[in-house]
């Protein structure tokens, strides 16, 4: 498995964590069509259903690009495509006061060139500074420092 796929299924994988941490029920990953993917779908503990798009990357200041410059304009348009196809097919998981949203986690991963990526059983998350945007949480993986930013419904 190549780094970038690599990192970007350690990003998944600590996306769901975040999520069932904060009371949402994983419902299917990496839901995949000819025209586009939805890395997670969930429920919110509201009964919202949520699609979400993981952007993951390890820290470069150099270029100074963070994960949420990642998604580009005809991503989040395969996504809304995608996650419509799922909401019709799927009618009974869309409560029909709350409907569905489109949210992205973004993840920063520092210090981990030259170094495996993997998740320890220890990791523990701590409540950050936020934005009115987004919800902000630092991580550690391994030693390493991780961030998470979650923006709800970007679409």
């Amino acid at each position: 498995m190549t780094k970038k796929l690599q990192l970007g299924q350690l990003g998944e994988n600590l996306a769901c964590e975040y999520l069932v941490k904060n009371n949402y029920k994983i419902i299917e990953r990496n839901f995949r069509q000819p025209w586009g993917e939805i890395d997670i779908i969930a429920k919110k503990s509201d009964k919202t259903l949520v699609f979400i798009e993981v952007k993951t990357m390890t820290e470069n200041s150099a270029t100074g690009l963070k994960p949420e410059d990642q998604l580009s304009t005809s991503k989040l348009e395969k996504v809304k495509r995608t996650a419509s196809l799922y909401a019709n097919y799927y009618p009974e998981l869309v409560n029909k006061n709350k409907g569905w949203q489109i949210d992205l986690i973004a993840l920063t991963i520092q210090g981990t060139s030259g170094s495996t990526l993997s998740k320890s059983n220890g990791l523990t998350l701590r409540q950050g500074s936020g934005s009115t945007l987004s919800k902000s949480n630092g991580l550690t993986i391994n030693g390493k420092s991780c961030s998470i930013n979650y923006y709800e419904n970007i679409a």
